[in-house]
């Protein structure tokens, strides 16, 4: 396995960062790195993003621009510790509800903890679940999120056409992920600084540099910004578009179920 990234076609099902795994042995293999950062995920944000991801999730909820009302509903997916989804609840004067969903447990508990410290747990529901089998009928969310989770998710094709379902019509999908640096230079350093230092900072974090090999890994598999958005397109959505940050160290993907 390489780390040449995947296309529009697939194959994050079967790659754990540059390792090649079985299919539907993927998940677990996810899961047991995110129940070791679980209640260390932000400094793990910090370190894979140099501090610059809560500038890009401000952005992202600025762009989600949620509305101030108490029939607002947002299906947070992958975000079990609630960054975005407080965020989101926050921007509506604290009258949205946001579901948050996340398949590992762990996680969700940091984030349903959180919750309650903020006062934010009425505004909240948190769901153990797989964005590949959302339990939620068709057509219940006016919105639906996912920030630096959805390279994690085996069949991502599949997430997509779950995420059309749940939303209704004119509901939007805001999808924020790492993706591929489009400036010569800066890819050069990033790359450096991904594959030497931030397993490194890992073990000195978490004791384990394992989880952190296999996120920068899974940055560098992840289909970059015009294949990624072609899935979004081939999921039925329309007014398909992206927006690079930091010369495309991540970049905010949107669309519209119309």
């Amino acid at each position: 396995m390489t780390g040449e990234r995947t296309s529009a076609d697939g194959g994050m099902e079967t790659s754990y960062g540059f390792r090649q795994v079985g299919q539907g042995e993927k998940q677990a293999l996810v899961n047991d790195v995110f129940h070791k950062v679980a209640k260390r995920y932000d400094i793990m944000n910090d370190v894979m993003s140099m501090g610059l991801h809560r500038a890009w999730k401000d952005a992202m909820i600025a762009a989600l621009n949620p509305r101030r009302s108490e029939d607002y509903k947002v299906l947070d997916v992958a975000g079990g510790t609630g960054d975005i989804a407080f965020r989101i609840v926050e921007a509506s004067d604290r009258k949205a509800h946001a579901t948050v969903l996340d398949i590992n447990g762990s996680m969700l508990a940091v984030g349903a903890e959180r919750a309650e410290k903020k006062g934010l747990a009425p505004n909240l529901t948190f769901v153990e679940a797989n964005a590949e089998e959302l339990p939620f009928d068709a057509n219940c969310f006016d919105a639906y999120t996912i920030a630096f989770g959805i390279r994690n998710v085996p069949r991502i094709d599949v997430a997509l056409s779950e995420a059309y379902r749940v939303l209704k019509r004119g509901g939007r999908l805001l999808v924020l992920e790492f993706s591929e640096v489009d400036m010569p230079l800066l890819d050069k350093v990033y790359d450096s600084w991904s594959f030497n230092a931030i397993p490194k900072f890992g073990r000195m974090v978490t004791g384990d540099a394992e989880p952190y090999q296999y996120l920068v890994e899974s940055i560098r598999k992840f289909p970059n910004q015009r294949d990624f958005a072609a899935m979004i397109t081939k999921a039925g959505f329309s007014r398909v578009n992206f927006t690079n940050y930091t010369g495309g160290i991540a970049a905010l993907h949107s669309a519209w179920k119309i």
